[in-house]
């Protein structure tokens, strides 16, 4: 039955109906809790869930119509969520491991906070707010737990394509220090492409685990590829030191020659004696 809101009382709301007035609980007047201003004035359809004293005290439901409505757009919105679809969806809500997107009807997918960006990302809010309207690419599909992943950054270019071509063994790029571990320091040579410049590549410093005043997160470094591994998706990397000539050729170029008119200067680490080694006698 269609019906009016008049105003908002105590528990819900005032709706008049066909002049007879009628009472909707806030729990069941939206899919979801709104402010009370939202529905003032509102023209709705109801059902009728409770009805006494002769029809002087009716309690009357939206929400009820408005899940089988969402029930019956559910069964038609699955039956586009397959591997590989590209889809529009609704962000509505975000935790710390990845945001919940509406995809219609009610049916909901996780975008891991992993599938959002190439690069890393601490922070899913910073990708993705309630309220967005984003699209998506399905990854994975279970039936039986009713669970869809989502991507966002598999609509972008996997930037591990382009790095046979970009980077080259025993060259000196510039890169941002993301995070140290135990084992040595990841550096971040452009958005998605990530490299390690393992411990053992550093110059001895006489104290334990002192390799790791070299560098500070989020500082840029310049860095000489060692090793590419395509497959596992592995770069090996070894600071040049600072204040070197081929280091100054990457990180202030206006103040350097080009790095091929440089020539090599010692790193006293393991990069200099991997290259020293492969030099011709």
């Amino acid at each position: 039955m269609e019906g009016k809101v008049e105003r908002e009382v105590k528990g819900g709301y005032e709706v008049r109906i066909a002049g007879q007035r009628a009472f909707c609980p806030f729990s069941q007047m939206d899919l979801h809790r709104t402010e009370g201003a939202a529905h003032d004035g509102r023209v709705y359809e109801f059902r009728i869930i409770e009805y006494k004293e002769g029809g002087r005290n009716l309690v009357v439901s939206r929400r009820a119509l408005l899940e089988e409505a969402q029930r019956a757009g559910a069964a038609e919105v699955r039956k586009s969520i397959v591997v590989g679809a590209v889809l529009t969806g609704r962000v509505v809500s975000v935790r710390e491991f990845g945001a919940f997107v509406d995809l219609g009807g009610g049916v909901q997918g996780l975008l891991h906070v992993s599938e959002m960006q190439w690069a890393r990302v601490a922070n899913a809010s910073s990708i993705v707010k309630p309220g967005d309207e984003i699209t998506v690419k399905v990854l994975r599909v279970d039936e039986e737990q009713q669970k869809i992943s989502l991507g966002l950054k598999q609509l972008t270019a996997d930037p591990w394509s382009q790095v046979q071509s970009a980077y080259e063994i025993g060259r000196v790029y510039t890169g941002r220090v993301t995070r140290i571990a135990e084992f040595g320091a990841f550096i971040e040579l452009e958005p998605g492409i990530e490299g390690l410049a393992h411990a053992s590549t550093f110059a001895p410093t006489g104290r334990a685990k002192g390799w790791s005043t070299e560098v500070v997160p989020g500082t840029t470094v310049a860095v000489e590829i060692l090793t590419i591994d395509l497959e596992k998706k592995r770069i090996g990397l070894a600071l040049v030191p600072e204040g070197s000539s081929r280091a100054n050729a990457v990180l202030d170029p206006e103040e350097s020659k080009p790095e091929s008119a440089q020539p090599a200067e010692s790193f006293g680490s393991m990069a200099d004696t991997l290259r020293a080694a492969l030099k011709p006698r």
